[in-house]
Formats: structure tokens, sequence, C-alpha cells
């Protein structure tokens, strides 16, 4: 497996159930009754109030500071959902090289929405709503992954709010390095078909699903899945992927994992849809490994998911896919820690 930060993983977890989501719809939200105040002409401007007045910014920009307070609502896109009366502001953004970026609201403090046009103008080429839950960034806030931009080529980005949301902000347009993964020769392959709109999950979708929890066993020392995100009758979905796993002799089942983009691995139980929780959790990628430790009664049967930490995809597209591999030790027969060389030689 390739990983092009190398890190030091040892991850213990209590055997309590974790309250996280492990369904593939974005959850309801709740309606916004914020009002917000009228425009005001006289506001000193951060930045600009319509895209003929936006303020350049440089790449890459860090923490700069802003209100929407006192501006007009000029523009509103559905990602997933649409703003309402919320007040916007507008920067722009000339990149001189063909690059990855990501533009991140995480600080502020409203609940946010945010996209970005390019010069052609024809609908936004990126958008978010609510990339993050909680603390430390704030909840419903919005961060872009993952958007392709040309050199030469001016772009706007939209800072905007939910329903009348508004308020302070902060945002980073930064670069970031692609995440490229090799399958491993040899490795089974998930073999689940490819996300398109109105994909239905009949493959591995698990409790998550439509399809009677329907899991899928992996006996292999190496997988390659795919996950991501795709459209369904208007709405976000993204692809949770349930498997089986048996617990080696040895009593001790490690697994390393990676991905292309941020992603969780979760052990899950009880086994029972009407009652899963997640028992331990790692976060693996992008291009960053992370290791779980499962111990249990020789031969008996883990439930084991992967999917990812967002409802939708990185750039607001209707269908996005990404790699990630699993490396399984079957012989692994101490769970004290171990020093990253220590998990790695297991697998040589």
């Amino acid at each position: 497996m390739k990983a092009i930060i190398a890190v030091t993983v040892i991850i213990t977890m209590a055997t309590c159930a974790v309250a996280f989501d492990l369904g593939n719809q974005v959850p309801a939200k709740p309606a916004s009754n914020a009002t917000a105040p009228p425009p005001d002409a006289e506001l000193i401007r951060q930045g600009g109030d319509t895209i003929a007045d936006a303020v350049r910014i440089p790449i890459p920009t860090i923490d700069l500071a802003g209100t929407t307070a006192g501006y007009a609502d000029d523009y509103d896109e559905a990602c997933p959902y649409e703003g309402g009366d919320a007040p916007d502001v507008v920067y722009s953004i000339l990149p001189e090289s063909n690059m990855l970026l990501d533009v991140d609201l995480c600080g502020s403090q409203y609940d946010t929405r945010i996209w970005v046009y390019d010069d052609t103008f024809v609908g936004h080429i990126a958008c978010n709503d609510d990339f993050y839950g909680g603390p430390p960034c704030g909840a419903y806030v919005s961060k872009i992954e993952n958007m392709v931009v040309e050199a030469g080529r001016e772009y706007w980005i939209v800072v905007d709010g939910y329903g009348g949301e508004y308020g302070e902000y902060l945002i980073d347009v930064v670069m970031r390095e692609p995440c490229e993964l090799d399958c491993p020769a040899g490795a089974t392959l998930e073999d689940e078909p490819p996300l398109m709109e109105g994909y239905v999950d009949t493959h591995n979708g698990g409790c998550a699903s439509d399809s009677g929890g329907v899991m899928q066993p992996i006996t292999s020392p190496l997988f390659c899945g795919v996950s991501g995100w795709y459209l369904s009758e208007g709405a976000n979905f993204r692809d949770t992927d349930w498997f089986l796993i048996d617990i080696p002799a040895s009593g001790v089942l490690e697994i390393i994992g990676d991905a292309a983009l941020e992603t969780y691995m979760f052990e899950l139980g009880p086994q029972d849809c009407n009652e899963v929780a997640v028992l331990q959790n790692v976060t693996i990628g992008p291009c960053v490994e992370g290791s779980m430790t499962i111990t249990g009664e020789p031969g008996s049967t883990v439930w084991f998911w992967v999917g990812p930490t967002t409802f939708a995809s990185p750039d607001g597209s209707d269908v996005f896919e990404y790699d990630y591999v699993l490396e399984l030790n079957l012989d692994v027969v101490a769970t004290e820690n171990h020093t990253w060389t220590d998990v790695k030689g297991l697998f040589d």
C-alpha cells in the first residue's frame, strides 16, 4: 500500500458504542428561522457584494476573516439545500498553474454554504453546504475539497448562508497534493457496480440500504474497494460498504486501511440492524494509513464498515467515486501497542 505521509498508528478504543451515523443519506436539516439585516452600502467591504466587484485573494489564503452581515442576497445554488434570503460575499482567484484546491470555512460562526463559479458561469463547478458537524470547526460549516482549477482562468467564490443565516466567517483557500492509491497485485476487488444517478445499493449496502442487509465477506488479506457519492431523486447519498470478516485463529484481527479521500473504518455491534452502532472507529486517507485491531473468539464474525466521512461529494458533484485499500493480517498474536514499522513488518 502506498502512503504519502508516514504516521505512527496505534488505536486502542473502548468497547462502548459511539454515536456515528451509519446511514447513506444526508440527514434532514432543520429549517432556518434567521432573518438577515438589510443591506448596508456603507459597510466596509472585506469581500465583494457581487461578482462584478469581487475582491481578488491570493493562493494560499489563510484565516481571512469577514462577515456576510450587511451584504445583499445576490446568488443562490442548491447543494443540496437552497439558501433562501441569506446575504452573500464574493471573492475571486486567478491560479498561476493547474492545481487542486480546498476552500475551507472552518471556524465560521453561522450555518454557511459555499460554491464556486468559473468564467463560463454555466452553473457552479463546486459547492458544499454542511461539511463539518460540530467543534472545532462549527456545526453546518462548509468546505470544498479537491476542486480542479486551471492556470490563467478566473474563479469566483461565493460565501453564503442557509435560509436567512448570516454572520462572521473564516476562509482558507489552499492547494492540496493529489492522492493516488495503487491496488496491490493479487488483491480481491470489491466489484460493486459503478455509482450513478439513481443508484440503488444492493451489493453491500448492509443496514443502510434497501438490500435486506446484504454484506460482503472479505476473506483475502488484500482488498481494493470503491466508495463515493451519488444523487437519487434529488437527494445526496453516500456509498456505505458493509463487510463480514472472520476473526483468525489467533483471536486478533489487524486491518490497515488507506483511501484517496478521508474515510471512516468502523467495527460495528451488536449485529442487529435495529440496534447496531459503532464500537470503534479509525479515520483513514487521503494517503494516510490507519490501523484497527479487533479481538474476539476465533472463527467469530465481525461487522466492518467503510464509507465517506461526509454525506456529499467534496466538490458538490452529483456522482463522485474514489478508491480505498485494506490489508488484513490473519496471524497477529499481540494486542499491545506497535510502532508503524512493527505493523508494516507484519505484512512483509
